[in-house]
């Protein structure tokens, strides 16, 4: 290895012999050893929280909301298969291929799922994501998880009543809550507020 002046001589343990014997670490291997110890101790951080996944519930879920206790899979003859994707296999659904991203009318967002109301429609908002988005929902109707699936974490959230996948929230949304809910269309009903709301669905 040429660096220099000097002909240097790689060994086995990674460092350089200059031409009088003296082993030279070579800065790039220390470097690399470096950021290699750093990420491997980040990811151990993480490990924990990943293996906890959506079992983190925030404490917010109100207690006037009784979980059902439905498996999953229950749901499948319920809904088409895009929604039960999004809503019990956690998938999400394309940008700006709702509808609802552009429904303005006065009305009501419910759970695709258990149509247990979610959202009001004063609260929503365009933010140019292409999925319809909430400034807030209606108080404890919503539980909360944290989400690794693309390592940097995110709140999750979900329907506090038969656990369906909604969306995340970020704190990116216009004041005075400065919150986006970034919701998946397909997990929501839109219920015009001309009709009544659907009894909850079990």
């Amino acid at each position: 290895l040429l660096i220099g002046k000097y002909n240097l001589k790689k060994t086995v343990t990674g460092r350089n012999l200059c031409p009088t014997g003296h082993s030279i670490v070579c800065p790039y291997l220390r470097t690399f050893a470096m950021k290699r110890r750093t990420l491997l101790q980040r990811l151990a951080l993480l490990a924990p929280a990943i293996l906890l996944g959506r079992h983190l519930h925030a404490a917010e879920t109100s207690s006037a909301i009784t979980p059902l206790d439905k498996a999953a899979s229950a749901w499948r003859a319920l809904l088409a298969p895009e929604a039960y994707a999004v809503l019990f296999e956690d998938d999400t659904e394309r940008a700006n291929s709702s509808p609802l991203n552009h429904e303005k009318r006065d009305g009501t967002f419910v759970c695709a799922a258990c149509y247990l109301p979610l959202f009001n429609s004063q609260d929503k908002f365009d933010s140019g994501t292409g999925w319809p988005s909430f400034t807030q929902p209606i108080a404890g109707h919503t539980a909360f998880s944290r989400d690794f699936k693309l390592i940097i974490p995110r709140t999750e959230y979900h329907c506090a009543r038969c656990g369906g996948h909604q969306g995340h929230m970020f704190d990116d949304g216009p004041p005075p809550r400065g919150e986006r809910w970034c919701n998946n269309g397909v997990a929501l009903r839109f219920i015009p507020a001309t009709e009544n709301l659907p009894a909850l669905r079990s």
